[in-house]
């Protein structure tokens, strides 16, 4: 292995059903979108391996269903995760504000099970609204409250702020890890 380093991190994906958790994650690790919405049922994982300056990283997305009737699952599913993406969708309809009325709830479901962990909101179908309408204080205000490592814009049909998102959380557990081995 020539000295480098392996990280693995398991990733959990949260977040209310329809918003985009698997959409993202496929166009993440195989830069495909899906037009067909098809409920996640129990949780999904994907695993995909990437360097980093030499070392070897190696990341498993859980992808959690985020209907109700999986709920008593999600105890077992958070287990040893590194990190959390909640995910809502920007959607001017009852998904879009239902979802992210439930950020709050996600974010607590979580923390009450890993403490300490990062995690992130990906605030999914940007595409699907116009930027005048974008309330990006909203969005911080809920970001600071709940103490979350930051927000992003993304897409998943056409792929805006994907990689970003993905890449910037996966470079800092990075960052984290390696100041943890020295």
């Amino acid at each position: 292995m020539n000295g480098n380093q392996t990280f693995k991190y398991k990733i959990v994906v949260i977040g209310d059903g329809g918003v985009g958790k698997t959409s993202l994650i496929k166009k993440f690790t195989h830069g495909i979108f899906k037009n067909d919405y098809i409920k996640t049922i129990g949780a999904q994982f994907t695993k995909i391996e990437k360097e980093v300056n030499g070392d070897d990283i190696s990341l498993i997305f859980w992808d959690i269903a985020g209907q109700g009737s999986f709920d008593f699952l999600n105890s077992l599913f958070y287990k040893d995760s590194k990190a959390c993406i909640i995910v809502y969708s920007l959607e001017e309809n009852d998904l879009g504000s239902e979802s992210f009325k439930h950020v709050k709830k996600w974010n607590e479901e979580f923390k009450n099970r890993c403490e300490n962990m990062p995690v992130v909101l990906f605030a999914n179908k940007v595409d699907l609204i116009h930027k005048n309408d974008l309330d990006i204080s909203k969005i911080q205000m809920t970001v600071n409250e709940l103490s979350l490592f930051g927000h992003y814009l993304t897409s998943a049909k056409t792929g805006q702020g994907v990689s970003e998102a993905f890449n910037t959380l996966i470079e800092q557990l990075y960052q984290k890890s390696k100041f943890l081995t020295r």
